[in-house]
């Protein structure tokens, strides 16, 4: 029996150019790919009529498929000799669930390879022009989910300990909780007027990006409707935005 194979890919933010040479490459050589609702339709025009592809997408509160389903779906089709690539939006391994799904492929002796991909957290602070370390405004940056497991007893997020003890946070998937956390940040002694952008379908045609501080940015994101994906950006470096905005054009609220 031919051993199958699965790639965890990482297809980038959004643009679809974003997906690195092997990733492109693996994906048109499957014979199945497994797609997340994040992954582009130019993407998935680019995979081969041959291959079978399963859309698996999920958003708040809503699952095509749960994620149990998923990890059958990988195995049964690996262990049946094909090669499988499980597209995800961003990196597998950051907030993408991909290192419970090589946990669960290793299990159950299905090979498996990581294929990293751009994450959201760096790639739509640079496309909104916000660099998310500079040597005058930032010498460090946390990356942290804004949604966490509502299994945990306890989240691993302390956004009220972090607020202090690094130049930016980045926050992925907290546009829901964006009162929540600007709270929790201000509660830790960071100051109302430290600047916020809120940068929405980042490193896409849709993108838009709202600046404003701690204070204000909870009324501004309503008034504009911004809804997820979604990425948070605290910090100085926010100021950097309306000097090297070149992505957007006429798409910057503010």
């Amino acid at each position: 029996m031919v051993e199958g194979k699965v790639y965890l890919v990482g297809t980038g933010p959004g643009d679809p150019e974003l997906i690195t040479i092997k990733g492109l490459r693996v994906m048109r050589e499957a014979d199945v790919v497994i797609y997340d609702r994040l992954v582009t339709e130019a993407l998935i025009k680019l995979i081969p009529e041959r291959v079978e592809k399963i859309y698996v997408g999920k958003r708040t509160g809503w699952h095509t498929i749960p994620q149990g389903e998923i990890h059958r779906i990988m195995i049964e089709r690996a262990r049946s000799g094909r090669v499988v690539v499980r597209l995800k939006g961003g990196d597998p391994f950051l907030f993408g669930r991909g290192g419970e799904e090589a946990q669960e492929l290793k299990k159950a002796g299905v090979r498996f390879e990581v294929v990293p991909g751009v994450t959201s957290a760096l790639a739509a602070p640079a496309y909104a022009g916000i660099p998310v370390t500079h040597r005058e405004y930032s010498s460090s940056v946390a990356i942290v989910t804004g949604h966490e497991d509502p299994g945990k007893e306890q989240g691993f997020v302390d956004l009220e300990k972090l607020a202090t003890t690094v130049d930016t946070i980045v926050v992925l998937m907290g546009v829901g909780r964006l009162k929540e956390i600007v709270g929790e940040l201000i509660r830790g002694g960071r100051n109302g007027q430290t600047d916020v952008a809120v940068i929405e379908w980042g490193a896409t045609g849709r993108q838009r990006t709202i600046t404003g501080t701690l204070d204000d940015i909870v009324g501004k994101a309503a008034v504009h409707r911004i809804s997820p994906p979604a990425v948070i950006v605290v910090g100085e470096v926010v100021r950097l935005h309306r000097a090297l905005h070149w992505f957007e054009g006429e798409r910057r609220c503010h």
